[in-house]
């Protein structure tokens, strides 16, 4: 049985691996900034997972999840993702306030439960955040997408997930109307400060790219599933 803090280390590793470019391997840094702890506090903890081996890594060198680490993760994202949308669909949580309550129910291990939640909502495949939801296998659709700050002007895209689930980000997202399935148009971007004018239901915005940073979208006029995997119709800047 793991703890909650462990599986909330093999959760970020994941995530982080999962980000907007796939990549095999994360430095102790970056999990220590994810986690919001210390790299020394995220050494320690490595070492107990080390242990169980469920990651492989040398001291604030490279992590990479084991076989066994990858699995516990995927589950714990599977629990945390239902969960988000059992509390959104069937509670009437907004998609605001779906993450706390999800980061404490994600640890209930029981397997039976979280089956028969999967069945009770039909088998969803993205969470109310548009997070891919994982099946009961373990297997989920990697979906290719890039963030509002990589398209280029006069461009148009679909906003399919937010990467940034704190509350305030949310918050202001639904500020400027946006949501799953939203469709932006990137109409200038300032060279001084990177601020981004978009379109968004006929109303126009100005939004930081740091705000870009945290929106994923995916090119409508590209195969779902390669978006934009040649560059070939300029969606993203050169």
């Amino acid at each position: 049985m793991l703890s909650f803090t462990e599986e909330n280390y093999l959760k970020a590793l994941m995530q982080i691996t999962l980000g907007i470019k796939e990549k095999d391997t994360v430095g102790t840094n970056e999990l220590a900034t994810h986690l919001a702890v210390k790299p020394a506090t995220a050494n320690d903890m490595l070492k107990k997972l080390k242990e169980k081996k469920l990651v492989d890594y040398k001291k604030y060198g490279k992590i990479s999840l084991t076989p066994k680490g990858k699995q516990h993760a995927i589950e714990t994202i599977r629990r945390h993702r239902l969960w988000e949308t059992f509390l959104y669909e069937k509670l009437e949580f907004t998609w605001d306030e779906v993450h706390e309550v999800a980061e404490q129910l994600e640890h209930i291990q029981s397997t039976k439960l979280i089956d028969k939640l999967d069945k009770f909502l039909n088998y969803p495949q993205i969470d109310p955040h548009g997070d891919i939801i994982p099946d009961a296998n373990g297997q989920f659709r990697i979906q290719f997408k890039y963030t509002l700050a990589d398209i280029g002007i006069d461009k148009k895209c679909k906003m399919v997930a937010v990467k940034d689930n704190s509350k305030n980000f949310l918050q202001y997202v639904e500020k400027l109307q946006l949501n799953i399935n939203s469709k932006i148009k990137v109409i200038a971007i300032e060279e001084y400060d990177g601020l981004i004018s978009i379109e968004v239901n006929k109303k126009k915005f100005a939004v930081s790219k740091q705000f870009a940073e945290n929106i994923f979208v995916v090119c409508e006029q590209c195969i779902v599933g390669k978006v934009c995997a040649t560059k070939t119709c300029g969606f993203v800047k050169n």
